[in-house]
């Protein structure tokens, strides 16, 4: 069953049965919105970007994104840049997977981004939605719908982080504004 869930909710990356999630996906979809123009609506591709920044207390230590697919440990893989979206409310445009077991002992906490590179607003986006999903079996097990539509042109969209010997997702959903993960870096601070 899947948690819909809202700005600072956080849940427990524990199975329904017991014992601990191996692997998840960070999903991201989106759909440009249709503007009204002189002849009608149209529509403008929107290239939007996930990213997984690592952090070992407090401090970055990795990036997974468009230009760097893979963590240097290979706990975390990008599945690869979509540059239009379009699937919005369906399956995923950019994918994020992270193999918790394999992340470093040392890495705490993993914050997921979304920023539009070519610097249009949110404003210009719709149906747009990050989501976890249990990798082994394809479970959706969390949704947080990217609500708002403002004059940003980025999001800090969740937080996986360690709890106790598990792992929590926080949704965090605080716009931002940035073309790249690096421009993010002092939005994203305050969540850690």
């Amino acid at each position: 069953m899947t948690v819909n869930m809202t700005k600072g909710q956080a849940i427990s990356l524990e199975k329904q049965g017991g014992g601990s999630l191996t692997q998840v996906r960070m999903g991201l979809g989106w759909q440009a919105a249709p503007r009204r123009g002189l002849f009608g609506s149209r529509t403008r591709e929107i290239d939007l970007d996930a990213s997984a920044v690592l952090f070992a207390e407090k401090q970055p230590v990795d990036v997974v994104f468009f230009r760097h697919l893979v963590s240097d440990d290979g706990s975390v893989r990008h599945t690869g840049d979509n540059l239009v979206g379009g699937v919005g409310q369906g399956g995923d445009d950019e994918a994020i997977l992270v193999d918790l077991q394999r992340v470093p002992v040392h890495i705490d906490q993993i914050v997921f981004t979304v920023n539009s590179f070519t610097g249009q607003t949110f404003q210009e986006v719709q149906n747009a939605f990050c989501r976890l999903v249990d990798e082994t079996n394809g479970q959706e097990l969390a949704r947080y719908t990217l609500d708002g539509g403002g004059q940003y042109t980025a999001q800090i969209m969740a937080k996986v982080h360690r709890a106790g010997s598990g792992w929590q997702m926080t949704a965090l959903g605080n716009p931002a504004n940035g073309r790249t993960f690096q421009d993010l870096m002092p939005a994203i601070l305050p969540h850690l």
